[in-house]
């Protein structure tokens, strides 16, 4: 066997073994990961299935977490992975992002504690490789009204403005908002740059009588509740 004939092919599967086949019979969240990559890529360079090229992407970048932060020009650099196949993944990645922020249909979502903040923006934002600060404008019986980011950046009172955090609330006439930023190393864990500008955006609330109700940092696989943790509020 040569080279060029190690690997297998989808097509060699038996039918009921084929990633969609399998998909259309017991739907896709029957399949593992690399089964679900393999239907978008189609095919895989010579030697090798679109499961093994799906098995090798995986493990080399630790998941499908470590996809979100793969840019298009690393995904090219990928044997068996070009330019169509590169926009076909950071694609899906991106309308997952987006279901994942529509809340999956629901018109005004009820955030009503740090878990379901989470649960909106951890998708989204536990990939990214800057620091995004962004607030969640909520009504009185906090529904969310709209979710914007307002500053890119590390944290510290000297660069965020804070009449611009403010702005977006004054304008719709949010009743309280919920501040949420990332770390891109992963460790959710408040960092005193993060607490005293916690501390200076509940007074700003204060005197704008816009109710900040937390801020929640965004790392890898957890978050950290500064409200829940008495820092930065009074």
């Amino acid at each position: 066997m040569t080279g060029a004939d190690k690997g297998y092919r989808i097509a060699d599967l038996l039918q009921t073994e084929r990633p969609r086949e399998r998909l259309a019979t017991h739907g896709p969240q029957a399949l593992r990961d690399a089964e679900l990559l393999a239907i978008l890529f189609r095919s895989g360079p010579p030697g090798m299935s679109a499961i093994e090229l799906s098995d090798s992407l995986l493990n080399e970048t630790g998941g499908l977490a470590g996809l979100q932060r793969l840019p298009f020009e690393s995904l090219c650099r990928h044997r068996g992975i070009g330019p169509a196949k590169a926009a076909q993944l950071l694609s899906a990645v991106e309308i997952g992002r987006r279901l994942a922020e529509a809340g999956a249909g629901e018109a005004q979502p009820s955030l009503q504690s740090p878990e379901d903040v989470y649960q909106r923006v951890k998708y989204g934002m536990q990939s990214l490789q800057q620091e995004h600060l962004r607030v969640l404008l909520l009504d009185t019986r906090n529904r969310l009204l709209r979710e914007c980011d307002v500053y890119v950046g590390s944290l510290n009172t000297s660069m965020v403005r804070i009449g611009e955090v403010f702005r977006e609330a004054i304008q719709r006439g949010a009743a309280s908002m919920i501040v949420v930023h990332n770390h891109p190393s992963g460790d959710p864990s408040p960092s005193p740059e993060d607490v005293a500008v916690t501390r200076a955006l509940v007074q700003a609330g204060e005197l704008l009588d816009i109710e900040v109700l937390d801020h929640v940092v965004i790392g890898r696989g957890g978050y950290t509740s500064l409200k829940s943790k008495g820092l930065g509020f009074a």
